[in-house]
């Protein structure tokens, strides 16, 4: 006799709001959402209850689906149910999982990747929300935490069978914790039974390939009539790429697009002016460290340090995707090229706060600086817009680098190193221009290259005088260029260590 699948009993019965069938696979489930009227149903026993009807998910054209299954740490499991949830950076996917085992777990989405989770007892009451400050440390279960997001959110919409069912549109409390190692540990606080504590999830990074995902969306079978839409500011048409893009520019009017809703939503847009020309252009592929990548997005952001609004400095971020390795930011700053990604846990700093470990080495503190985003092209998985500014502090190791970026109701890291300008002109095909990628992480002259001393000194003092001949000049443009406006000498700017605006959490 054939071994079912899954322990667990399937119960079926009729939606009470139009008698179509609606199926229960996992014990842990008490809500479902009919998939023919979209009403909410609770379970209670055998009996289904109709408590109301339930907006539509947003198509997002992600390439998971209802139903599609999968394996993890030896268990094969079942997407059952999604949640949409909307805070004020965007919105985000937490996809319920029904486990082999009877168990439920959580795939949601994380920095344009996927964190896997399972629920957490905590061994003590936990306190409100307002109490976790954003940055600040705490221990659960005898573990130190870094408190990385506090927000307001709200369920939009949701569709298959669930565990739990917030209000839609009720806006409650969720709050995000992050350890060195690399966890994620959420508290949901949203609506629960009197005296009953808020859910507690512990999770970790996952890519799609190494979950063994079956019965994924064909993305060739797609309405492709979805993915395009007319620029609510000029009308041009604009063709939406990615499955996770929550804003996209328009490559006529270069106006900045909100997709957070879906683009069958009212799109919201705002105007940029002067559009940046790009050294590497959107659509570009290229392979860096042996993956093959798509430049989809682009920002020019600024940064000061605190107290100094004199001095200015400037840099680039290119994000680059790959269908299963998700995304990652290749930076280019006034000291180099560098290729980071978003950390799934965050670093612990010392208590002088000039050092960070993260996964067992430590990092010493380079640069503190305020940032902001001035200028943005392409398709990005957060709600990016212009203006955006956040409080950065740069770590290295070495060419390993550790980025932080603090907003008001969250603080993100960014990990990677530094690469040579040879390797971005090698992989992107532009040999032909790679003086123009040259940083200031290049020497102009090599002291094994053979050339005497006296050569030498003569090329340093021609560099002097031109660089006070260029000091008295104002010509550069802070949009187009990485540059300083101050004449006190050469900066190296912080930003080379990557980072973006928005996007933490699980969004």
């Amino acid at each position: 006799m054939a071994q079912e699948e899954s322990p667990q009993r399937a119960y079926r019965a009729a939606c009470p709001g139009c008698g179509a069938p609606v199926l229960f696979r996992s014990a842990q489930s008490t809500h479902a959402v009919c998939s023919y009227c979209s009403s909410t149903v609770v379970r209670d026993g055998d009996t289904l209850s109709r408590i109301g009807k339930m907006a539509d998910v947003f198509k997002d054209y992600s390439t998971l689906q209802l139903m599609a299954s999968g394996r993890w740490n030896n268990t094969g499991f079942t997407l059952v149910g999604r949640l949409q949830f909307r805070y004020d950076g965007g919105t985000w996917n937490e996809w319920e999982a029904a486990l082999d085992d009877g168990t439920s777990a959580v795939l949601s989405e994380d920095n344009g990747a996927f964190v896997f989770s399972t629920a957490l007892r905590p061994q003590r009451d936990l306190p409100s929300a307002e109490h976790f400050r954003v940055g600040a440390t705490t221990a659960i279960n005898g573990k130190p935490y870094t408190v990385a997001s506090n927000a307001q959110v709200t369920l939009m919409a949701a569709e298959g069978e669930l565990p739990h069912l917030p209000p839609l549109g009720a806006p409650f409390a969720m709050v995000e914790l992050r350890s060195d190692g690399g966890e994620v540990l959420g508290i949901d606080y949203g609506p629960t039974l009197a005296g009953q504590p808020p859910e507690v999830s512990l999770g970790r990074a996952v890519n799609l390939d190494d979950l063994q995902l079956k019965g994924l969306r064909d993305g060739s079978a797609r309405d492709d009539t979805g993915q395009q839409f007319d620029c609510p500011n000029c009308g041009a048409p604009v063709q939406v790429a990615l499955a996770s893009s929550k804003s996209i520019t328009c490559r006529s009017c270069s106006s900045i697009i909100d997709l957070s809703q879906g683009t069958g939503a009212a799109l919201r847009h705002a105007l940029q002016d002067e559009p940046v020309q790009l050294l590497i252009p959107l659509g570009t592929q290229g392979q860096l460290q042996g993956v093959p990548w798509q430049v989809v997005g682009f920002q020019h952001r600024m940064g000061h340090e605190p107290g100094d609004s004199d001095e200015h400095f400037g840099w680039s971020e290119y994000l680059l995707y790959n269908q299963t390795k998700g995304f990652t930011f290749l930076v280019d700053a006034e000291d180099g090229w560098s290729l980071v990604k978003p950390a799934t846990g965050a670093p612990t700093l010392d208590a002088t706060e000039q050092n960070a470990t993260y996964l067992g080495s430590r990092y010493a503190l380079k640069y503190s600086y305020n940032a902001e985003t001035t200028y943005v092209a392409g398709e990005f998985y957060w709600q990016v817009e212009r203006g955006q500014k956040t409080f950065n502090r740069d770590f290295a190791k070495g060419k390993s680098l550790l980025s932080m970026e603090r907003a008001k109701t969250e603080v993100t890291w960014s990990i990677g190193s530094q690469i040579d300008h040879h390797t971005v002109a090698t992989a992107f095909k532009m040999t032909d221009k790679a003086n123009l990628l040259q940083r200031a992480d290049a020497a102009p002259v090599s002291f094994k290259s053979g050339l005497s001393v006296g050569t030498i000194v003569v090329i340093f003092v021609v560099l002097l005088v031109l660089s006070a001949v260029l000091s008295r000049c104002d010509q550069c443009d802070p949009k187009v260029e990485n540059c300083s406006s101050t004449s006190s000498g050469y900066r190296s700017s912080g930003g080379s260590y990557g980072g973006y605006s928005g996007g933490g959490g699980h969004k």
